[in-house]
């Protein structure tokens, strides 16, 4: 899943796209370079970042949606309802609800919908008590599901939302646990999407801090590891090298299950 973030202020400075111009040509070139999905987002989730109007949001997403639709899997990185519900109209096929509140459009709309756990936006990571992270949000995703297949969701992916409100320590326990993220999925009949490209806890790993340009060794090693846990969607900021990743992880498997 390639990321496009039309947005002025995403963490990752180099995803930002400043018009719509520019958003469709990276679509349009993640599709070409082999990427199952596009994600498009209009407002940052990034701590601190400034909320966006729901008519800024509109303005930024539809347009691109609308030009990138025809050439595959679009989906829309959205909170906000009516973002959501006009995404669609405009041609996106997967909801990616970080908020984990819109089950009952995607139901409604026979949408694809990614559930993911997330606290509330405010509680930072010093601040989320969990009293085994592991186990919390497995309990969540599980109840999740449960919620977006009686909301009529068939098309479900489950993410458990590494980088947010949560430690460095947390997101390594995920990452460590995420065979048994894919088999909750599993039992609810889901898919499983992790993202966690040149997020923070990855330059944090370092002997000193790393920027966020300096992260895409970890993004890979990161992506692959999901790969290899089964997880089968990663979302990414630098799809050909993610690509190049996975098809080196396919062929041994490949050979070794021939």
């Amino acid at each position: 899943m390639g990321i496009v973030n039309v947005t002025p202020d995403s963490f990752y400075p180099e995803s930002r796209t400043a018009s719509t111009d520019v958003a469709l040509a990276r679509g349009r070139d993640f599709f070409a370079r082999g990427a199952d999905v596009v994600d498009v987002g209009g407002e940052s989730t990034r701590p601190g970042a400034t909320p966006v109007s729901e008519s800024d949001e509109l303005a930024r997403v539809v347009p691109v949606i609308e030009g990138l639709a025809p050439l595959g899997i679009v989906s829309v990185n959205t909170q906000k309802e009516s973002v959501a519900r006009a995404a669609l109209a405009a041609g996106a096929q997967i909801l990616n609800d970080e908020s984990c509140s819109l089950a009952d459009v995607a139901g409604e709309r026979g949408a694809g919908y990614v559930a993911m756990h997330r606290l509330h936006p405010t509680i930072t990571p010093g601040d989320a008590l969990y009293g085994d992270v592991v186990a919390d949000v497995l309990d969540f995703l599980a109840r999740a599901a449960r919620r977006a297949r009686a909301a009529g969701v068939r098309d479900l992916w489950l993410d458990p939302g590494i980088g947010f409100n949560k430690t460095t320590e947390h997101n390594l326990a995920l990452l460590a646990h995420l065979g048994d993220v894919v088999a909750v999925a599993r039992e609810a009949g889901a898919k499983v999407l992790v993202g966690t490209s040149r997020k923070r806890f990855l330059g944090d790993l370092a002997d000193a801090p790393l920027a966020v340009e300096d992260r895409l060794e970890g993004s890979l090693a990161s992506a692959a590891w999901a790969m290899l846990c089964g997880v089968d969607l990663v979302r990414v900021h630098d799809v050909a090298p993610t690509l190049y990743a996975r098809e080196l992880i396919a062929r041994p498997l490949a050979e070794v299950t021939s």
